[in-house]
């Protein structure tokens, strides 16, 4: 597979649909960034892509994580709910 005109090879257990994502993700992420004649070397470029891939991702985590604490609480408040109806009901 190339990606960013270099030939790597690699073993995955993600499927070759996500791979094919996950390569087409890093390459618009890299032209976004790269501009022709611009003084900078791949390597720097490469070190911007991925901070603001991490940035993405831990952003994504952290959202990720406060809605599971909010539906850990409307769980709750849910379950709450049920059991004075269940009580009332007695």
């Amino acid at each position: 597979m190339k990606i960013l005109g270099t030939e790597v090879s690699f073993k995955s257990e993600t499927d070759h649909d996500t791979v094919e994502r996950a390569k087409i993700l890093v390459e618009e992420r890299y032209n976004t960034l790269y501009t022709p004649g611009m003084p900078i070397s791949k390597e720097k470029m490469l070190i911007f892509l991925v901070l603001g891939l991490a940035d993405d991702y831990l952003q994504t985590s952290d959202k990720l994580q406060a809605l599971e604490e909010r539906l850990e609480r409307l769980t709750s408040r849910v379950a709450g709910c049920t059991e004075k109806d269940s009580s009332s009901q007695e």
